[in-house]
């Protein structure tokens, strides 16, 4: 999108005044004489009553003008700087060049200052500097940046943005989510921000295609649903992503792991186990496959399929493949199975997918089964046996008429280890479970816990608690002692020397 569409599109509602004019007062009826047949006559007040009181004039209560205005009148100072800002885009229309390269942010804005000084100076506004601070802020994000949420965006305190339409914004602060101060104009004002997002991607959101994922260029992750599928108005869910990578001591610091658990995990990564990463929403399980997926040698093939590029591996030999959603036509769609079926061809040493949700899990199954061991994957589940149900059932979606039994006989064989990942009451992300595939017996897959979560109190609004071994050893250690690991016994409650 060009830099002229981008202001033109920026322009608000029409001209509105300057400054808000406070609407004449109204004509205040004169009190009854009395005298009529039952009506009461009023006394007067005495000369020490206080006048009666006004609505709030001190502007302490809730939906209160400020201090020392009429009420109403902050309504007409909200429309009073939507007309300073229309005037001021308008002029920058007429004078900025429509070629200049909005990718080179830091020259767009100086250009964008230098006329929003010449303009505030031709127009003779009066403005203080923190309003001038303000009002330059506000244009620069509606016309390079993401519009009003934008310093939602830059705030590292914020973990997640949420839009339920243009005037309520809520954000995820530690865990607890808020209502911000944020607002959107309408919402055509969303959906400009929206077309923002998707648009350099080659995506497209409007009303044949409602739903959209994307993402931004620091890889935050956003999902999008406009109307008429949100009744609310637009609606867009942004999962931002920490500027500084996380590292597995950042987890052992906020108490998402113990000193040991990421050492065994360390261990089962190298000796090329195959690991799926089981939680809820917002449970922390990407963060954690990016974690663990460091551990891989650095000398090692990796290709990843997401659907919307997220992970960040800190390794060179490293591929990333994104799947594509139908264009408007309704064709062209790459789906993870697509994506899947491609890598098998790339010679991958590792195979990483960001999450399985559909019928490409039958596809990752006979990868893990087919030689391509130390595959990683992540999947919504409530506990490690509901994760290997629900591959079970997107196994089915693939549309083979597979006897159950096969299936599970392929998951138990494909599957080493279940990590349970999950959102505490008081917003902290722990693993919960560590949890073996140990194979069938009978119609059953066999799960063996070997870490869980006990929780020890709940003080202060935090849990307490730590994960702990449950004194058995893992049928897969021969796979790690086999790739020179060795881990003492301790690790797993057990008392004694060395495996």
């Amino acid at each position: 999108m060009s830099l002229l569409k981008r202001i033109e599109g920026a322009t608000l509602a029409p001209p509105a005044p300057a400054y808000p004019v406070a609407p004449p007062p109204a004509p205040v009826p004169p009190p009854p004489v009395g005298g009529g047949a039952g009506t009461p006559v009023a006394p007067p007040p005495p000369a020490h009553a206080p006048a009666a009181p006004t609505a709030n004039p001190f502007g302490g209560g809730a939906g209160q003008p400020p201090r020392g205005q009429a009420p109403g009148a902050n309504n007409q100072a909200v429309e009073a700087q939507r007309g300073l800002k229309q005037r001021v885009k308008m002029k920058l229309v007429s004078e900025l060049d429509p070629t200049m390269d909005t990718s080179k942010s830091d020259e767009v804005r100086q250009k964008l200052k230098s006329l929003f000084d010449q303009i505030i100076d031709q127009e003779n506004m009066v403005l203080t500097k923190l309003e001038k601070e303000r009002l330059f802020e506000e244009l620069a994000a509606d016309v390079i940046g993401f519009g009003p949420i934008e310093p939602l965006l830059q705030d590292p305190t914020v973990s997640e943005v949420m839009i339920n339409g243009p005037k309520k914004i809520f954000v995820e602060r530690k865990g607890k989510v808020v209502l911000s101060e944020v607002q959107f104009d309408d919402d055509e004002h969303v959906r400009r921000i929206i077309d923002r997002i998707v648009s350099p991607l080659g995506r497209h959101v409007d009303e044949s295609s409602p739903i959209c994922d994307a993402r931004l260029p620091d890889g935050s992750r956003v999902n999008i649903v406009i109307p008429p599928i949100s009744l609310v108005g637009p609606a867009v869910t942004i999962r931002k992503f920490s500027k500084e990578k996380l590292k597995v001591d950042d987890l052992i610091r906020f108490g998402s792991m113990t000193p040991e658990i990421a050492e065994f995990l360390k261990a089962c990564v190298v000796a090329r186990l195959n690991i799926v990463i089981s939680g809820g929403t917002g449970s922390g399980k990407t963060t954690l496959l990016n974690v663990i997926s460091n551990f891989i040698p650095d000398d090692e093939r990796i290709i990843s399929i997401e659907d919307s590029a997220e992970l960040q591996i800190s390794k060179e030999h490293w591929i990333r493949m994104e799947t594509r959603p139908p264009n408007v036509e309704g064709t062209g769609a790459i789906t993870a199975t697509d994506c899947v079926k491609a890598t098998l061809r790339m010679r991958p040493e590792r195979v990483i997918i960001g999450e399985c949700r559909g019928k490409e899990a039958l596809d990752m199954l006979q990868a893990m089964n087919t030689g391509h061991d130390g595959s990683l994957t992540t999947g919504h589940a409530n506990t490690p046996r509901d994760m290997l149900a629900r591959l079970e059932t997107m196994v089915l979606m693939a549309g083979m008429d597979l006897p159950v039994r096969a299936i599970r006989e392929q998951i138990s064989s494909a599957v080493d280890m279940v990590i349970q990942q999950s959102r505490m009451r008081d917003g902290s992300r722990k693993i919960t479970y560590i949890t073996e595939v140990q194979g069938m017996e009978g119609e059953k897959v066999t799960l063996q816990d070997i870490f869980t979560f006990e929780q020890e109190a709940f003080e202060n609004g935090k849990v307490i608690g730590k994960i702990k071994p449950t004194g058995v050893r893992p049928k897969f250690m021969p796979k790690i002692e086999d790739a020179g690991i060795v881990i003492p016994p301790s690790v797993f409650g057990i008392s004694g020397g060395f495996f």
